[in-house]
Protein backbone atom coordinates (compact mmCIF):
# COMPACT_ATOMS: atom_id res chain seq x y z
CA UNK A 1 0.00 0.00 0.00
CA UNK A 2 1.31 3.01 -1.08
CA UNK A 3 1.76 6.12 1.60
CA UNK A 4 -1.13 8.87 1.38
CA UNK A 5 1.17 11.83 1.92
CA UNK A 6 3.63 12.91 -0.96
CA UNK A 7 6.56 10.88 -1.28
CA UNK A 8 10.23 12.44 -0.23
CA UNK A 9 12.74 13.45 -3.33
CA UNK A 10 15.38 11.27 -3.19
CA UNK A 11 18.48 11.47 -5.89
CA UNK A 12 18.73 7.78 -8.65
CA UNK A 13 21.70 6.22 -7.98
CA UNK A 14 22.47 6.95 -11.38
CA UNK A 15 22.38 10.48 -10.30
CA UNK A 16 24.36 10.10 -7.37
CA UNK A 17 26.88 8.39 -9.24
CA UNK A 18 27.25 10.70 -12.56
CA UNK A 19 27.36 13.42 -10.49
CA UNK A 20 30.21 11.69 -8.17
CA UNK A 21 32.33 11.33 -11.48
CA UNK A 22 32.01 14.80 -13.13
CA UNK A 23 33.26 15.74 -9.71
CA UNK A 24 36.03 13.39 -9.51
CA UNK A 25 36.68 14.48 -13.55
CA UNK A 26 37.01 18.15 -12.75
CA UNK A 27 39.18 18.12 -9.60
CA UNK A 28 42.25 18.33 -11.65
CA UNK A 29 40.42 21.24 -13.65
CA UNK A 30 39.29 23.25 -10.86
CA UNK A 31 42.51 22.96 -9.50
CA UNK A 32 43.63 25.09 -12.21
CA UNK A 33 41.40 28.14 -10.41
CA UNK A 34 43.24 28.42 -7.77
CA UNK A 35 46.97 28.44 -8.98
CA UNK A 36 46.79 32.45 -8.65
CA UNK A 37 47.93 31.14 -4.69
CA UNK A 38 51.02 29.33 -6.32
CA UNK A 39 51.42 32.33 -9.04
CA UNK A 40 51.24 34.74 -6.48
CA UNK A 41 54.15 33.33 -4.51
CA UNK A 42 56.19 33.44 -7.86
CA UNK A 43 55.21 36.52 -7.41
CA UNK A 44 56.97 37.19 -4.36
CA UNK A 45 59.54 34.88 -4.93
CA UNK A 46 60.37 36.96 -8.28
CA UNK A 47 60.28 40.10 -6.08
CA UNK A 48 62.64 38.64 -3.44
CA UNK A 49 65.14 37.51 -5.99
CA UNK A 50 65.01 40.97 -7.30
CA UNK A 51 65.57 42.58 -3.76
CA UNK A 52 68.46 40.41 -3.60
CA UNK A 53 69.88 41.57 -6.69
CA UNK A 54 69.62 45.24 -6.25
CA UNK A 55 71.19 44.73 -2.83
CA UNK A 56 74.30 43.72 -4.57
CA UNK A 57 74.41 46.25 -6.97
CA UNK A 58 73.48 49.27 -4.75
CA UNK A 59 76.32 47.68 -2.46
CA UNK A 60 78.85 47.75 -5.48
CA UNK A 61 77.47 50.89 -6.52
CA UNK A 62 77.86 52.97 -2.86
CA UNK A 63 81.37 51.59 -2.94
CA UNK A 64 81.91 53.33 -6.39
CA UNK A 65 80.23 56.54 -5.21
CA UNK A 66 82.45 56.86 -2.05
CA UNK A 67 85.62 56.15 -4.16
CA UNK A 68 84.44 58.57 -6.22
CA UNK A 69 84.37 61.47 -3.34
CA UNK A 70 81.27 62.95 -4.40
CA UNK A 71 80.58 65.42 -2.04
CA UNK A 72 77.59 65.06 0.06
CA UNK A 73 75.90 68.46 -1.06
CA UNK A 74 75.51 66.32 -4.66
CA UNK A 75 73.66 63.52 -3.20
CA UNK A 76 70.15 63.43 -3.63
CA UNK A 77 67.31 63.56 -0.35
CA UNK A 78 68.33 62.46 3.49
CA UNK A 79 67.36 59.14 4.52
CA UNK A 80 64.96 59.82 8.09
CA UNK A 81 65.78 57.00 10.72
CA UNK A 82 63.60 53.84 10.55
CA UNK A 83 63.46 52.78 14.35
CA UNK A 84 62.71 48.93 13.09
CA UNK A 85 65.68 49.60 10.97
CA UNK A 86 67.88 50.87 13.34
CA UNK A 87 66.84 48.14 15.99
CA UNK A 88 68.43 45.55 13.85
CA UNK A 89 71.38 47.61 13.28
CA UNK A 90 73.80 46.41 10.84
CA UNK A 91 71.04 44.06 9.52
CA UNK A 92 68.57 45.96 6.89
CA UNK A 93 66.14 43.29 5.83
CA UNK A 94 63.35 44.15 3.00
CA UNK A 95 60.48 41.53 2.83
CA UNK A 96 58.32 41.14 -0.59
CA UNK A 97 55.29 43.66 -0.82
CA UNK A 98 53.46 42.69 -3.38
CA UNK A 99 49.79 40.61 -3.85
CA UNK A 100 49.23 39.44 -6.67
CA UNK A 101 45.37 38.96 -5.22
CA UNK A 102 45.18 42.79 -3.33
CA UNK A 103 47.54 44.84 -5.16
CA UNK A 104 46.56 46.70 -8.28
CA UNK A 105 48.53 46.25 -10.98
CA UNK A 106 49.40 49.71 -12.55
CA UNK A 107 49.85 50.74 -16.12
CA UNK A 108 53.03 50.05 -18.16
CA UNK A 109 56.12 52.12 -17.25
CA UNK A 110 55.99 55.33 -17.82
CA UNK A 111 58.35 56.00 -21.11
CA UNK A 112 61.73 57.58 -19.81
CA UNK A 113 61.76 61.62 -20.47
CA UNK A 114 65.18 62.91 -22.11
CA UNK A 115 67.30 64.88 -19.16
CA UNK A 116 70.93 65.80 -18.17
CA UNK A 117 73.16 63.39 -15.70
CA UNK A 118 75.85 64.62 -12.98
CA UNK A 119 79.16 63.51 -14.49
CA UNK A 120 80.29 62.75 -11.65
CA UNK A 121 77.16 59.78 -11.39
CA UNK A 122 77.50 59.25 -14.98
CA UNK A 123 81.50 58.29 -14.49
CA UNK A 124 80.47 55.65 -11.87
CA UNK A 125 77.87 54.49 -14.14
CA UNK A 126 80.21 53.97 -17.47
CA UNK A 127 82.19 51.99 -15.24
CA UNK A 128 79.26 49.84 -13.82
CA UNK A 129 77.52 49.19 -16.67
CA UNK A 130 79.09 46.04 -18.15
CA UNK A 131 78.97 44.64 -14.99
CA UNK A 132 74.95 45.41 -15.37
CA UNK A 133 74.99 44.08 -18.94
CA UNK A 134 76.69 40.49 -17.12
CA UNK A 135 74.79 40.25 -14.42
CA UNK A 136 71.80 40.86 -17.27
CA UNK A 137 72.77 37.57 -19.25
CA UNK A 138 72.22 35.67 -16.35
CA UNK A 139 69.89 36.80 -14.23
CA UNK A 140 67.30 37.99 -17.13
CA UNK A 141 66.47 40.59 -14.98
CA UNK A 142 66.04 44.60 -16.24
CA UNK A 143 68.61 47.04 -14.29
CA UNK A 144 68.64 50.61 -14.52
CA UNK A 145 70.76 52.55 -12.50
CA UNK A 146 69.39 55.91 -11.81
CA UNK A 147 71.63 59.07 -9.82
CA UNK A 148 69.76 61.37 -7.00
CA UNK A 149 67.98 62.65 -9.47
CA UNK A 150 66.26 59.58 -11.50
CA UNK A 151 68.43 60.28 -14.33
CA UNK A 152 69.37 56.67 -15.76
CA UNK A 153 73.14 56.45 -15.34
CA UNK A 154 74.04 52.67 -16.32
CA UNK A 155 71.83 49.41 -17.94
CA UNK A 156 69.70 49.33 -20.98
CA UNK A 157 69.16 51.66 -24.02
CA UNK A 158 68.03 54.44 -21.55
CA UNK A 159 71.27 55.99 -20.30
CA UNK A 160 70.66 59.54 -20.15
CA UNK A 161 67.00 60.07 -19.80
CA UNK A 162 65.20 60.64 -16.86
CA UNK A 163 62.35 57.70 -15.18
CA UNK A 164 62.06 59.96 -11.76
CA UNK A 165 58.04 59.97 -12.87
CA UNK A 166 57.44 56.74 -11.91
CA UNK A 167 55.82 56.28 -8.67
CA UNK A 168 57.96 53.43 -7.32
CA UNK A 169 60.85 55.55 -8.64
CA UNK A 170 59.96 58.50 -6.78
CA UNK A 171 60.03 56.91 -3.63
CA UNK A 172 63.01 55.04 -3.84
CA UNK A 173 64.56 59.15 -4.51
CA UNK A 174 62.80 60.08 -0.95
CA UNK A 175 64.35 57.07 0.91
CA UNK A 176 61.68 54.40 0.60
CA UNK A 177 61.98 50.58 -0.62
CA UNK A 178 59.37 50.78 -3.26
CA UNK A 179 58.09 47.97 -5.53
CA UNK A 180 54.99 47.76 -7.88
CA UNK A 181 53.36 45.30 -10.72
CA UNK A 182 52.18 46.95 -13.56
CA UNK A 183 51.34 45.71 -16.98
CA UNK A 184 53.82 43.77 -19.21
CA UNK A 185 53.79 44.34 -23.06
CA UNK A 186 54.98 41.24 -24.69
CA UNK A 187 57.04 40.92 -27.68
CA UNK A 188 54.96 38.43 -29.35
CA UNK A 189 51.14 37.27 -28.39
CA UNK A 190 49.90 35.30 -25.61
CA UNK A 191 49.08 31.73 -26.23
CA UNK A 192 45.20 31.40 -25.58
CA UNK A 193 45.64 29.66 -22.13
CA UNK A 194 47.19 32.35 -20.74
CA UNK A 195 43.83 34.35 -20.83
CA UNK A 196 42.82 32.35 -17.31
CA UNK A 197 45.79 34.01 -15.44
CA UNK A 198 46.22 37.58 -13.80
CA UNK A 199 49.98 37.03 -13.64
CA UNK A 200 51.26 36.31 -16.99
CA UNK A 201 50.55 40.44 -17.93
CA UNK A 202 52.25 41.52 -15.10
CA UNK A 203 55.80 42.74 -14.38
CA UNK A 204 57.44 42.91 -10.91
CA UNK A 205 58.97 46.90 -10.80
CA UNK A 206 61.56 46.96 -7.79
CA UNK A 207 62.73 50.61 -6.37
CA UNK A 208 65.79 50.02 -4.24
CA UNK A 209 67.60 53.45 -2.75
CA UNK A 210 71.64 53.62 -2.29
CA UNK A 211 72.37 55.22 0.73
CA UNK A 212 75.43 57.17 1.41
CA UNK A 213 76.28 58.97 4.55
CA UNK A 214 72.85 59.24 5.57
CA UNK A 215 71.40 60.91 2.09
CA UNK A 216 70.18 59.20 -1.37
CA UNK A 217 73.04 58.24 -3.32
CA UNK A 218 71.06 56.71 -6.43
CA UNK A 219 68.36 54.35 -7.06
CA UNK A 220 68.88 50.46 -8.13
CA UNK A 221 65.95 50.39 -10.39
CA UNK A 222 65.43 46.40 -11.52
CA UNK A 223 62.22 45.02 -13.54
CA UNK A 224 61.71 41.17 -14.29
CA UNK A 225 58.23 38.97 -15.77
CA UNK A 226 57.58 36.38 -12.98
CA UNK A 227 57.77 32.87 -14.12
CA UNK A 228 53.95 31.61 -13.62
CA UNK A 229 52.13 27.91 -14.09
CA UNK A 230 50.15 28.58 -17.05
CA UNK A 231 53.88 28.84 -19.03
CA UNK A 232 54.88 25.32 -17.67
CA UNK A 233 51.25 23.88 -18.83
CA UNK A 234 51.35 25.75 -22.04
CA UNK A 235 54.90 24.30 -22.31
CA UNK A 236 54.11 20.63 -21.54
CA UNK A 237 50.72 20.76 -23.26
CA UNK A 238 51.53 17.62 -25.12
CA UNK A 239 52.19 16.15 -21.35
CA UNK A 240 49.06 17.73 -20.05
CA UNK A 241 46.76 16.19 -23.16
CA UNK A 242 48.01 13.08 -22.30
CA UNK A 243 47.28 13.45 -18.68
CA UNK A 244 43.81 14.90 -19.02
CA UNK A 245 43.45 11.76 -21.34
CA UNK A 246 44.55 9.44 -18.32
CA UNK A 247 41.93 11.22 -16.01
CA UNK A 248 39.11 10.75 -18.57
CA UNK A 249 39.68 7.37 -19.26
CA UNK A 250 40.41 6.20 -15.32
CA UNK A 251 36.84 7.78 -14.73
CA UNK A 252 35.08 6.18 -17.55
CA UNK A 253 37.14 2.93 -15.98
CA UNK A 254 36.01 3.86 -12.62
CA UNK A 255 32.17 4.44 -14.00
CA UNK A 256 32.22 0.91 -15.74
CA UNK A 257 33.30 -0.88 -12.60
CA UNK A 258 30.85 0.89 -10.92
CA UNK A 259 27.75 0.32 -13.39
CA UNK A 260 28.75 -3.51 -13.38
CA UNK A 261 29.54 -4.49 -9.76
CA UNK A 262 27.08 -2.14 -7.76
CA UNK A 263 23.97 0.14 -10.40
CA UNK A 264 23.20 -2.93 -12.60
CA UNK A 265 22.66 -6.11 -9.70
CA UNK A 266 20.56 -3.45 -7.81
CA UNK A 267 18.26 -2.72 -10.89
CA UNK A 268 18.54 -6.44 -11.97
CA UNK A 269 16.88 -6.68 -8.35
CA UNK A 270 14.63 -4.29 -8.61
CA UNK A 271 13.37 -5.39 -11.78
CA UNK A 272 13.17 -9.16 -10.15
CA UNK A 273 11.62 -7.84 -7.42
CA UNK A 274 8.94 -6.30 -9.35
CA UNK A 275 8.34 -9.91 -11.10
CA UNK A 276 8.30 -11.75 -8.28
CA UNK A 277 5.25 -9.30 -6.66
CA UNK A 278 3.41 -10.19 -10.07
CA UNK A 279 3.35 -13.75 -9.25
CA UNK A 280 6.13 -14.75 -11.64
CA UNK A 281 7.67 -17.92 -9.89
CA UNK A 282 10.46 -18.16 -12.78
CA UNK A 283 11.94 -14.95 -11.07
CA UNK A 284 12.54 -16.91 -8.07
CA UNK A 285 16.30 -17.72 -8.59
CA UNK A 286 20.08 -15.96 -8.47
CA UNK A 287 20.58 -12.70 -10.56
CA UNK A 288 23.20 -13.43 -13.47
CA UNK A 289 25.77 -11.14 -12.09
CA UNK A 290 25.74 -9.92 -8.45
CA UNK A 291 29.18 -7.78 -9.10
CA UNK A 292 30.18 -7.91 -4.99
CA UNK A 293 30.06 -9.89 -2.25
CA UNK A 294 27.67 -8.16 -0.50
CA UNK A 295 25.02 -7.81 -3.28
CA UNK A 296 25.25 -11.94 -3.90
CA UNK A 297 24.77 -12.29 0.31
CA UNK A 298 21.58 -9.09 -0.61
CA UNK A 299 20.26 -11.49 -3.68
CA UNK A 300 20.73 -14.67 -1.32
CA UNK A 301 18.53 -13.26 1.33
CA UNK A 302 16.17 -11.40 -0.82
CA UNK A 303 15.39 -14.81 -2.42
CA UNK A 304 15.49 -16.61 0.94
CA UNK A 305 12.54 -14.39 2.36
CA UNK A 306 10.85 -14.46 -1.20
CA UNK A 307 10.86 -18.25 -1.01
CA UNK A 308 9.59 -18.47 2.19
CA UNK A 309 7.15 -15.92 1.67
CA UNK A 310 6.07 -17.96 -1.36
CA UNK A 311 5.85 -21.03 0.80
CA UNK A 312 4.02 -19.49 3.35
CA UNK A 313 1.58 -18.24 1.09
CA UNK A 314 1.16 -21.42 -0.73
CA UNK A 315 0.16 -22.88 2.98
CA UNK A 316 -1.69 -20.74 3.69
CA UNK A 317 -3.75 -21.03 0.29
CA UNK A 318 -3.84 -24.59 0.78
CA UNK A 319 -4.85 -24.16 4.55
CA UNK A 320 -7.98 -21.74 4.43
CA UNK A 321 -9.23 -24.83 1.64
CA UNK A 322 -8.78 -27.43 4.11
CA UNK A 323 -10.60 -25.29 6.59
CA UNK A 324 -13.09 -24.11 4.21
CA UNK A 325 -14.10 -27.82 3.48
CA UNK A 326 -13.73 -29.05 7.10
CA UNK A 327 -16.24 -26.18 7.81
CA UNK A 328 -18.62 -26.91 4.93
CA UNK A 329 -19.77 -30.16 5.59
CA UNK A 330 -21.05 -29.68 9.23
CA UNK A 331 -22.47 -26.24 8.00
CA UNK A 332 -24.31 -28.10 5.12
CA UNK A 333 -25.69 -30.95 7.85
CA UNK A 334 -26.71 -28.41 9.84
CA UNK A 335 -28.09 -26.40 7.21
CA UNK A 336 -30.26 -28.90 5.76
CA UNK A 337 -31.52 -30.42 8.97
CA UNK A 338 -32.91 -26.69 9.97
CA UNK A 339 -34.63 -26.34 6.72
CA UNK A 340 -36.15 -29.97 7.18
CA UNK A 341 -37.44 -28.98 10.53
CA UNK A 342 -38.69 -25.74 9.41
CA UNK A 343 -40.43 -27.13 6.17
CA UNK A 344 -42.05 -30.63 7.78
CA UNK A 345 -45.35 -28.51 8.74
CA UNK A 346 -45.86 -30.85 11.78
CA UNK A 347 -45.91 -33.97 9.18
CA UNK A 348 -42.62 -35.48 11.08
CA UNK A 349 -42.88 -37.37 13.71
CA UNK A 350 -41.23 -36.88 17.52
CA UNK A 351 -38.42 -40.24 16.41
CA UNK A 352 -37.72 -38.05 13.18
CA UNK A 353 -37.45 -34.56 14.41
CA UNK A 354 -35.21 -35.57 17.40
CA UNK A 355 -32.73 -37.59 15.20
CA UNK A 356 -32.36 -33.78 13.06
CA UNK A 357 -31.80 -32.11 16.28
CA UNK A 358 -29.44 -34.88 17.38
CA UNK A 359 -27.59 -34.19 14.28
CA UNK A 360 -27.63 -30.29 14.15
CA UNK A 361 -25.89 -30.45 17.92
CA UNK A 362 -23.34 -33.11 16.39
CA UNK A 363 -22.10 -31.15 13.53
CA UNK A 364 -22.35 -27.58 15.87
CA UNK A 365 -20.33 -30.05 18.14
CA UNK A 366 -17.45 -30.36 15.53
CA UNK A 367 -17.93 -27.10 14.55
CA UNK A 368 -16.78 -25.64 18.10
CA UNK A 369 -13.96 -28.05 18.12
CA UNK A 370 -12.40 -27.10 14.60
CA UNK A 371 -12.62 -23.69 15.52
CA UNK A 372 -10.96 -24.65 18.93
CA UNK A 373 -8.18 -26.74 17.50
CA UNK A 374 -7.86 -23.45 14.84
CA UNK A 375 -6.98 -21.24 17.63
CA UNK A 376 -4.57 -24.06 19.53
CA UNK A 377 -2.51 -23.92 15.68
CA UNK A 378 -2.53 -20.74 15.56
CA UNK A 379 -1.35 -19.70 18.88
CA UNK A 380 1.31 -22.53 18.37
CA UNK A 381 2.43 -20.86 15.48
CA UNK A 382 2.83 -17.24 16.62
CA UNK A 383 4.52 -18.81 19.86
CA UNK A 384 7.55 -16.92 20.91
CA UNK A 385 10.19 -19.09 22.93
CA UNK A 386 9.71 -18.11 26.82
CA UNK A 387 13.10 -19.41 27.40
CA UNK A 388 11.80 -21.85 30.11
CA UNK A 389 12.69 -25.53 30.27
CA UNK A 390 11.34 -28.89 31.64
CA UNK A 391 11.71 -32.46 31.87
CA UNK A 392 9.62 -35.64 30.79
CA UNK A 393 9.12 -35.88 34.33
CA UNK A 394 7.65 -32.77 35.06
CA UNK A 395 5.51 -32.54 31.74
CA UNK A 396 3.80 -35.90 31.94
CA UNK A 397 2.93 -35.19 35.65
CA UNK A 398 0.66 -32.11 34.68
CA UNK A 399 -1.18 -34.50 32.61
CA UNK A 400 -4.54 -36.03 33.65
CA UNK A 401 -4.51 -39.64 33.99
CA UNK A 402 -5.63 -41.11 31.18
CA UNK A 403 -8.06 -44.37 31.95
CA UNK A 404 -7.07 -45.66 28.18
CA UNK A 405 -3.60 -46.56 28.07
CA UNK A 406 -0.92 -46.25 30.13
CA UNK A 407 2.06 -43.79 29.56
CA UNK A 408 5.58 -44.17 31.79
CA UNK A 409 9.21 -43.42 30.94
CA UNK A 410 11.82 -45.61 29.93
CA UNK A 411 14.99 -43.37 30.44
CA UNK A 412 15.81 -39.57 30.48
CA UNK A 413 13.16 -38.58 32.28
CA UNK A 414 15.50 -36.15 33.99
CA UNK A 415 17.35 -34.10 31.23
CA UNK A 416 16.53 -30.83 30.58
CA UNK A 417 14.34 -29.71 27.71
CA UNK A 418 14.32 -26.24 25.94
CA UNK A 419 10.57 -26.06 26.11
CA UNK A 420 8.21 -24.72 28.81
CA UNK A 421 6.94 -27.90 30.82
CA UNK A 422 3.06 -26.42 29.71
CA UNK A 423 3.79 -26.47 26.25
CA UNK A 424 5.88 -29.99 26.05
CA UNK A 425 2.30 -31.09 28.01
CA UNK A 426 0.64 -30.17 24.99
CA UNK A 427 3.08 -32.22 22.87
CA UNK A 428 2.56 -35.12 24.27
CA UNK A 429 -1.29 -35.07 25.10
CA UNK A 430 -1.77 -34.64 21.90
CA UNK A 431 0.80 -37.80 20.79
CA UNK A 432 -0.86 -39.92 23.49
CA UNK A 433 -4.35 -38.78 22.39
CA UNK A 434 -3.40 -39.99 19.00
CA UNK A 435 -2.07 -43.07 20.39
CA UNK A 436 -5.87 -43.89 22.41
CA UNK A 437 -7.57 -43.62 18.90
CA UNK A 438 -5.32 -46.05 16.93
CA UNK A 439 -6.19 -48.61 19.88
CA UNK A 440 -2.75 -48.59 21.90
CA UNK A 441 -2.39 -49.95 25.26
CA UNK A 442 0.95 -48.83 26.24
CA UNK A 443 3.18 -45.37 25.28
CA UNK A 444 6.63 -45.51 25.98
CA UNK A 445 8.82 -42.19 25.88
CA UNK A 446 12.82 -42.39 26.47
CA UNK A 447 15.09 -39.56 26.28
CA UNK A 448 19.00 -39.28 25.23
CA UNK A 449 20.89 -36.41 25.07
CA UNK A 450 23.87 -35.64 22.12
CA UNK A 451 26.37 -32.69 22.46
CA UNK A 452 23.55 -29.61 22.88
CA UNK A 453 20.62 -31.50 21.51
CA UNK A 454 17.82 -34.03 23.13
CA UNK A 455 16.31 -36.82 21.51
CA UNK A 456 13.01 -37.69 22.53
CA UNK A 457 11.50 -41.33 20.83
CA UNK A 458 7.71 -41.72 21.27
CA UNK A 459 6.11 -44.99 20.38
CA UNK A 460 3.26 -47.22 21.56
CA UNK A 461 1.57 -50.56 21.01
CA UNK A 462 -1.43 -49.33 18.50
CA UNK A 463 -2.18 -50.33 15.29
CA UNK A 464 0.33 -48.01 13.49
CA UNK A 465 0.37 -46.08 10.30
CA UNK A 466 -0.24 -47.68 7.05
CA UNK A 467 2.75 -47.49 4.50
CA UNK A 468 0.40 -44.93 2.29
CA UNK A 469 -0.29 -42.49 5.12
CA UNK A 470 3.21 -42.23 6.30
CA UNK A 471 3.96 -38.96 4.43
CA UNK A 472 0.62 -37.37 5.14
CA UNK A 473 0.44 -37.16 9.23
CA UNK A 474 1.38 -33.77 9.77
CA UNK A 475 -0.63 -32.58 6.78
CA UNK A 476 -3.28 -30.42 8.58
CA UNK A 477 -6.69 -31.66 8.86
CA UNK A 478 -5.46 -35.09 7.86
CA UNK A 479 -7.21 -38.04 10.33
CA UNK A 480 -8.46 -41.98 9.67
CA UNK A 481 -10.89 -41.12 12.15
CA UNK A 482 -12.91 -38.50 10.93
CA UNK A 483 -16.32 -40.37 12.02
CA UNK A 484 -14.68 -40.54 15.63
CA UNK A 485 -14.24 -37.13 16.43
CA UNK A 486 -10.90 -36.55 14.86
CA UNK A 487 -9.68 -33.04 12.94
CA UNK A 488 -6.65 -33.69 11.97
CA UNK A 489 -4.92 -30.63 13.40
CA UNK A 490 -3.32 -32.68 16.33
CA UNK A 491 -0.31 -33.11 15.08
CA UNK A 492 0.13 -30.00 13.42
CA UNK A 493 -0.52 -28.20 16.46
CA UNK A 494 2.74 -30.65 18.10
CA UNK A 495 4.79 -29.70 14.77
CA UNK A 496 3.97 -25.91 14.84
CA UNK A 497 5.08 -25.73 19.12
CA UNK A 498 8.34 -27.59 18.61
CA UNK A 499 9.13 -25.72 15.72
CA UNK A 500 8.50 -22.19 17.92
CA UNK A 501 11.23 -24.08 20.37
CA UNK A 502 13.89 -24.40 18.06
CA UNK A 503 12.53 -28.39 17.97
CA UNK A 504 11.83 -30.81 15.23
CA UNK A 505 9.54 -34.21 14.83
CA UNK A 506 9.64 -37.33 12.48
CA UNK A 507 8.05 -40.38 12.07
CA UNK A 508 10.11 -43.23 12.38
CA UNK A 509 10.08 -47.30 11.29
CA UNK A 510 8.93 -48.98 14.29
CA UNK A 511 8.42 -52.90 14.90
CA UNK A 512 5.17 -52.58 16.37
CA UNK A 513 2.78 -49.50 16.80
CA UNK A 514 3.99 -45.58 15.84
CA UNK A 515 6.85 -44.59 16.98
CA UNK A 516 7.75 -40.57 16.64
CA UNK A 517 11.00 -38.99 17.42
CA UNK A 518 11.22 -35.89 18.39
CA UNK A 519 14.85 -33.22 18.88
CA UNK A 520 14.66 -30.01 20.89
CA UNK A 521 17.91 -28.36 22.48
CA UNK A 522 19.23 -29.66 25.64
CA UNK A 523 19.50 -27.10 28.98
Amino acid sequence: MRWLSKEKWRPRLATVVVAILIVVMALPLVGLFFFRLYENQLIRQTEGELIAQGAVVAAVYADAVRAAGIAPERLGAPISADPARDNNYPYQPIEPQLDLAADDVMPSRPAAVPATADPAFAAVGARLDGILDETQKTTLAGFRLLDPHGVVIAGGGEVGQSLGQAEEVRRALAGAYASELRLRIPDQPPPPLYSVSRGTKVRVFVALPVEVAGRVAGVVYLSRTPNNIVKHLYGERGKVTLAAIAIVGGTLLIALVFIRTVSRPIYALIERTKRIAAGDREAMRPLAHHGTREMAALSAAFLDMAQKLQSRSDSIQTFATHVSHELKSPLTAIQGAAELLRDSDGTMDEAERRRFSDNIVTDAGRLNLLVRRLLELARAENLAPSGESTTLHAALALLPIDTRLEARIGSGGDIGLGISGENLAIVLANLIDNSARHSAKQVTMDAAAAGDRVTVHVGDDGDGISASNRAKVFEPFFTTRREAGGTGMGLGIVLALLKAHDGTIRLVDSERGTRFEIDLPVV
